[in-house]
């Protein structure tokens, strides 16, 4: 059976690593970021509001989005499937964890030194000088929020992801192709292999040898280089996995 076969390379894998998409956090309750426009937002387009040029023509309206987003997050918690990347990591001493997601879910899960490949909710840094800040304070209602402004530059301070026409992360992409590279087992979950250059990290495992074990409810690009391919949601095929790998153990 496919899940015993991926239950044996998980078990006897060295090198682990877990890359994540939005599906992962979608089984928490967070929307994806298409989805997330509701209420006060719906009647806006979220690409409009997720680009450099928005920012610069409306910082509050999109400050505003962004902390209406993190608001979002921070109501739900994580699920069966973030924690159970943890207990692999417990298993797997060098388990790396790398998400497409701009939350904090696996953080608060337990897993620890998380490569955000597309920024974060909770890490704010000033548009101008690029210092990490603080978030401010928060309306209770959610709509246009004036974002604070720097305490070194003056300059707004912007949320700390990446938007559309932005390179993604220097350090986070070097040390994600590093760990796909020098991995053995990648398990790809609940991304569509869809969105670059973040696509690219289970190719760089699988042209370096490494097997792929891919889960998620659809059928998707990724299936060409998976060993494997599991169907189903993460919070219920990944900790069923960890279960068939160690067992009791």
């Amino acid at each position: 059976m496919p899940e015993r076969d991926a239950a044996d390379l998980l078990r006897d894998a060295k090198r682990v690593v877990v890359f994540t998409g939005a599906g992962m956090s979608a089984e928490s309750g967070v929307p994806t970021f298409r989805d997330s426009l509701t209420g006060l937002w719906a009647r806006f387009d979220p690409q409009a509001l997720a680009t450099p040029e928005a920012f610069e023509a409306d910082p509050a309206l999109v400050w505003g989005w962004y902390e209406w987003r993190r608001a979002e997050v921070e109501r739900v918690a994580p699920n069966a499937g973030h924690r159970a990347v943890v207990a692999i990591a417990n298993r797997v001493a060098s388990t790396v964890v790398i998400t497409q997601n701009i939350d904090d879910l696996h953080e608060r899960a337990g897993s620890e030194e998380v490569v955000h490949l597309h920024g974060s909710l909770f890490e704010p840094r000033c548009s101008g000088c690029g210092r990490p800040a603080e978030t401010g304070d928060r309306p209770a209602e959610g709509g246009p929020v004036p974002p604070p402004v720097c305490g070194d530059c003056g300059a707004d301070v912007r949320p700390g992801v990446v938007w559309f026409g932005e390179q993604l992360p220097v350090n986070a992409l070097s040390a994600a192709a590093e760990a796909a590279f020098d991995c053995d087992l990648l398990l790809t979950i609940g991304t569509s292999g869809m969105v670059y250059p973040a696509a690219e990290i289970p190719y760089v495992a699988d042209r370096a040898g490494a097997k792929v074990i891919q889960i998620n409810p659809e059928a998707t690009a990724l299936d060409s280089v998976a060993a494997v391919s599991l169907r189903g949601p993460a919070a219920q095929v990944l900790p069923d996995l960890v279960a068939k790998a160690w067992g009791g153990r």
